[in-house]
C-alpha cells in the first residue's frame, strides 16, 4: 500500500512540475533595451578635436601621471582610503543579495520535530471519547518536513532576479566612481602643493632681494638720492613679502593634512618633486561622447538603476497572473514515542495549487503604477547623468584650452615685469626714476609670478577634471 501511495505521489508531483515548466515559457516580463538617446549628440560642444573612438579615459592612472610620488600616494589612498573602504563593504553587502537573488528559483525546505501532550475536559466531546481509556491525555510525536516551490510561470522571480543583479552593479560602478573622485582628488592636492612650493620658492627670493634692496635704498638716502619715504617704503614691501610667506606656509600645512584624509594616513609632512616636473598628457582624445557610457561611472550607475526600475515594472506587471505554488509535506507521525519509527507512522502529503488576485484593495494597481513612475523617473536620471557627463567634459576642455593660452602669455608678463623691475633699479641708482617706478615694477613682477604658477596649476587641473569627467582613473 506504501508503495503504491508513493508511486501516484510521484506521478502527480511530476506532472504538476512538467506543467510548471511548460507554462514557463508564457512570460510577461520584457527584455531591457537600452532606449534611443538623442541626448548624446554634440555633447560635448567643440569641433576642435577628431571624435575618434579612442578616448583618454581608456588610459590608466598611471599612464597618465608620471610623477613617481604622485603614483605612491594614489596607490596608499586606494588601499587606505575611508570611502573607498565603505564603497567596498557597500559592494560586499549587494553581492549578498545578489546570492539570495540566485536563490529565487529554488525551492524552499524546512524541518521540524514537535512532541505534543494534551490535557482535555471530561465533559467535552474528546474528553468523553477517551474516558474508557483510562487516560486524561494523549501524546503525538512528529518528525517531518515541508518543501515549497512557486513556478515562475510569468518570468516573476527571474525579472526580480536581475533587478538585483542590476542593484549590485549599480553599487559596483558607484565604488568605481568614488575610486574615480578619489584619484582626481588626490592629483589636485598634490599639484596645488606644488604650485605653493613654487609660491613658496619665489616669495623667499624676493624676500632675500628685498632685504639687500632695502639697504641699497638706505644707502641712496644716505647720498641724497632719496628720501625716508623710500626708505620706509621698501621696508613694508619687504615685510609684506614676508607676512606671505606665512601664509603660503599656512597654506602648505593645511593643504598636506587634506592629502593626509585622502589617504586614509595620520597628518604628515609628504615628499615631492616640482611644479616644473610635471608632464602630463598633451595628446587629448575624448572619444565619441558614446564612450560615456561604458566609461563614465556614475553614468553606469544611473543605468542600472533604470534597469533595475525596469525589471520591478516587470516584477509589478506579473503580480496580475495567477501563481502556481507546489506544497510537500511528509515524516513520521505517532501517539507512542517507541512506534514513531515504524512503517505504519510515515505520512505524506502533496499539494498543487494557483492563485489568482481578484480583489485586493487596489494593491497590485497602485504597485504597477508606481512601479511605471519610478521607472520613468529613472530614465529621467539617466539622462540628466549624460548631459551632466557631457557639461564636464565641455567645461574641462574649453577650461584647458584657455588655461593653455593664459600660460603662454602669464610668461611673457613675468619676464616683462622683471625685466621693468631691473631697469628701475638701475635707472633709480642714477637718478632717471623715482623710488615709486621700482616699487610698483617690484610689486607688479611678484603677483606676475604668482599668478603665472597659479596658471600653471590649473592647466594641471583642468586635465585631471577632464580625464575624470570622461570616466577615466577607475580601472
Amino acid at each position: 500500500m506504501i508503495a503504491i501511495l508513493k508511486t501516484r505521489t510521484l506521478k502527480y508531483l511530476a506532472m504538476l512540475t512538467v506543467s510548471a515548466f511548460t507554462l514557463q515559457s508564457c512570460y510577461v516580463a520584457k527584455d531591457y533595451t537600452r532606449p534611443k538617446l538623442d541626448e548624446i549628440e554634440h555633447l560635448y560642444r567643440t569641433d576642435a578635436l577628431p571624435t575618434d573612438s579612442l578616448s583618454m579615459s581608456d588610459m590608466s592612472w598611471k599612464e597618465l601621471f608620471s610623477d613617481p610620488y604622485l603614483v605612491q600616494y594614489i596607490e596608499q589612498g586606494l588601499q587606505n582610503n575611508i570611502d573607498i573602504r565603505v564603497a567596498i563593504q557597500q559592494v560586499l553587502a549587494a553581492e549578498a543579495y545578489v546570492k539570495q537573488g540566485k536563490a529565487g528559483f529554488l525551492p524552499t525546505l524546512n524541518a521540524n520535530a514537535n512532541a505534543t501532550r494534551s490535557y482535555f475536559s471530561d465533559n467535552g466531546q474528546q474528553g468523553a471519547a477517551r474516558s474508557g481509556s483510562g487516560k486524561d491525555h494523549y501524546d503525538q510525536f512528529q518528525i517531518g518536513g515541508n518543501l515549497s516551490w512557486e513556478a515562475d510561470i510569468w518570468g516573476k522571480i527571474r525579472s526580480n532576479k536581475r533587478a538585483i543583479e542590476a542593484d549590485y552593479l549599480r553599487t559596483v560602478a558607484a565604488h568605481q566612481a568614488v575610486k574615480s573622485r578619489l584619484i582626481a582628488d588626490i592629483a589636485a592636492t598634490y599639484y596645488q602643493l606644488l604650485a605653493l612650493d613654487a609660491q613658496l620658492e619665489i616669495t623667499k627670493k624676493t624676500i632675500s632681494v628685498r632685504d639687500s634692496s632695502v639697504s641699497t635704498i638706505k644707502i641712496l638716502k644716505d647720498a641724497g638720492n632719496v628720501t625716508q619715504v623710500a626708505v620706509d617704503q621698501n621696508i613694508a614691501q619687504y615685510n609684506s613679502a614676508r607676512a606671505l610667506q606665512v601664509d603660503l606656509e599656512t597654506a602648505i600645512f593645511q593643504t598636506e593634512n587634506t592629502l593626509s584624509i585622502l589617504l586614509g594616513q595620520q597628518p604628515q609632512n609628504y615628499a615631492r618633486s616640482g611644479l616644473e616636473d610635471q608632464h602630463l598628457q598633451s595628446d587629448i582624445k575624448l572619444g565619441v561622447p558614446s564612450t560615456l557610457l561604458r566609461n563614465r561611472p556614475d553614468v553606469i550607475a544611473a543605468e542600472y538603476n533604470l534597469v533595475s526600475a525596469f525589471e520591478m515594472t516587470n516584477v509589478a506587471r506579473s503580480n496580475f497572473y495567477p501563481s502556481l505554488t507546489l506544497t510537500a509535506g511528509g515524516g513520521l507521525q505517532s501517539m507512542e514515542l517507541d512506534e514513531l519509527f515504524s512503517t505504519s507512522s510515515l505520512f505524506a502529503n502533496i499539494v498543487g495549487g494557483l492563485t489568482q488576485p481578484i480583489l485586493n484593495q487596489r494593491k497590485i494597481r497602485t504597485q504597477k503604477e508606481v512601479a511605471e513612475v519610478q521607472q520613468e523617473q529613472a530614465l529621467l536620471e539617466f539622462k540628466r547623468s549624460l548631459l551632466i557627463a557631457g557639461n564636464e567634459v565641455s567645461n574641462a576642455l574649453f577650461a584647458y584650452n584657455q588655461e593653455t593660452k593664459k600660460f603662454e602669455y602669464r610668461q611673457l608678463e613675468v619676464e616683462a615685469l622683471r625685466n621693468a623691475e631691473n631697469n628701475s633699479m638701475e635707472l633709480l641708482k642714477n637718478g632717471f626714476a623715482n623710488y615709486l617706478d621700482l616699487l610698483l615694477s617690484r610689486q607688479s613682477a611678484l603677483n606676475s609670478e604668482l599668478n603665472m604658477i597659479d596658471s600653471k596649476l590649473k592647466q594641471l587641473l583642468t586635465i585631471v577634471d577632464l580625464y575624470e569627467a570622461l570616466g577615466g582613473g577607475w580601472k
